[in-house]
């Protein structure tokens, strides 16, 4: 099996920076290098016309007008000066008999020079070459007078000074480069380490998620919070996103408490009753009569009820219940529903009213008629006077319908509208257990309408809730 080698973010990070700002500077020393090259290779060719040209004045200035022609010790001194710099010179009269020529002079002086050009042009940098000779006019006044002819080694030769300006500029552009490149890698270090320390921070973070609410026996941590202080927009994110999920998580923490606490004493309630009656029963405290065989006949009915609506409503958030959809009038299942609460509404005082049309639908007829009883209870356990208003509101063949019931009742506090759909919520001022229910009406009804493709909406104020379900046509295939 292969070894599955990881590197961690902040050396890929400066590892990778280092490499671009390397290469990059690679690139531009030979760029620098190239151009330098080319303009300085242009200079000494001109030096080189320059010094031939001054070679030529110089020895032309060594000619005698009065007949007596050039000056040949003078030409000489001028020749061996030059030869040792890489000129071989040689001087013809205009007949074309040669005056003076540095060979003849001293060919070793001449040998030399040459072999040290060529060995420092071959040997440093590389560049092999061979004599050229070049023939250049004297002239005096009108008439040509000589010639000089100039060998050197070609196409260009650097001298010893040239050379050693170019190994020093080499070298120096070495120095600069290495210490760009470290300076590059100290750079791409902090920068890594800028982008990778949040990162890790956030990596550390959700560990500790992980540890707190992967339902281990480890002990806790404090709660998590990363400081959102970061310039970057996506670091900036991902340390908001990070709170965010730790918020939700303690949030969520603090409800399965709740939820646990809440079924506890669902199923405490009806059990403690059952247990009273039953024992006194047994005991002979309480005569086993028809009163209370019912009293216990409707706690363990409360009991049945409790378990199936949390059998529902886990059957449904994993979507493993199918919509039986059938066509059917929507209004008369509200008119169904309505009249089954209507005796408990009317018995308070509150009156049930129906502003309705005709609309068809293809729905689960049953599932909706749950949804609605849900929220028609609901309506009425929280209404003590006013009244419950069901509107149905036709919308176009695309959109379906919206269906609306609203109470004059106590309302919902604002702080608790955004939570009322989630299982066994339930809020302590509004929604207490003394009137009942187990607190996941709401959130069957939420997730049957959701299961149907539709939307459920609240609105509340301090008096009066209004329950908005909007209807598809055709519910989404389940």
């Amino acid at each position: 099996m292969t070894p599955n080698f990881t590197v961690s973010l902040k050396n890929r990070l400066a590892l990778t920076y280092a490499l671009f700002i390397s290469l990059a500077l690679g690139i531009l020393c030979f760029v620098i290098n190239l151009f330098a090259g080319m303009f300085f290779t242009a200079l000494i060719k001109e030096n080189i016309a320059e010094k031939s040209r001054e070679i030529v004045q110089s020895i032309g200035s060594q000619y005698n007008a009065g007949g007596m022609g050039f000056d040949l010790a003078a030409v000489e001194a001028i020749g061996m000066h030059f030869a040792r710099d890489g000129y071989i010179i040689a001087v013809e009269d205009s007949g074309g008999r040669r005056l003076w020529d540095a060979r003849s002079c001293d060919m070793q002086c001449c040998v030399d020079a040459i072999n040290s050009i060529a060995s420092r042009m071959e040997g440093r940098f590389g560049m092999a070459g061979a004599l050229q000779k070049e023939r250049y006019p004297v002239n005096y006044g009108a008439r040509i007078v000589a010639t000089v002819i100039i060998e050197t080694y070609g196409p260009f030769f650097y001298s010893e000074t040239e050379t050693n300006f170019l190994n020093s500029l080499n070298r120096l552009l070495l120095m600069a480069g290495i210490v760009l490149i470290g300076i590059g890698v100290i750079v791409s270090a902090a920068i890594s380490r800028t982008i990778a320390k949040p990162i890790l921070t956030a990596a550390k973070a959700a560990r500790v998620i992980t540890r707190n609410y992967s339902g281990n026996t480890e002990p806790k941590s404090a709660y998590v919070n990363i400081p959102d202080q970061y310039k970057t927009r996506e670091l900036a994110a991902l340390s908001r996103s990070i709170n965010t999920l730790a918020g939700e998580l303690e949030e969520a923490e603090r409800r399965k408490k709740q939820l646990t606490s809440d079924i506890a004493h669902e199923l405490r309630t009806p059990l403690t009753c059952l247990r009273g009656n039953i024992e006194a029963m047994i005991d002979g405290v309480y005569p086993a009569d028809r009163e209370r065989l019912e009293n216990c006949h409707e706690e363990i009915i409360r009991l049945s009820n409790l378990v199936q609506d949390i059998d529902t409503l886990t059957a449904l958030e994993w979507e493993t219940i199918t919509l039986n959809k059938t066509e059917f009038d929507l209004v008369k299942l509200l008119q169904i529903t309505a009249e089954q609460w209507r005796p408990a509404a009317e018995e308070k005082g509150v009156a049930i009213d129906l502003r309705t049309r005709e609309t068809v639908i293809t729905a689960d007829y049953d599932r909706l008629k749950q949804v609605f009883i849900n929220i028609l209870s609901n309506a009425v356990k929280y209404t003590d006077e006013g009244s419950i208003t069901v509107t149905v509101e036709a919308l176009n063949e695309r959109r379906g319908c919206i269906v609306t019931i609203a109470d004059t009742g106590i309302g919902i506090p604002e702080e608790d509208i955004p939570h009322i759909f989630e299982r066994f919520y339930r809020s302590d001022k509004s929604r207490s257990r003394s009137t009942g229910g187990a607190g996941i009406g709401l959130t069957i009804a939420a997730t049957i309408v959701q299961a149907h493709g539709g939307t459920i909406e609240v609105k509340s104020g301090k008096t009066g809730t209004a329950f908005s379900v909007a209807l598809p046509r055709v519910p989404l295939t389940k």
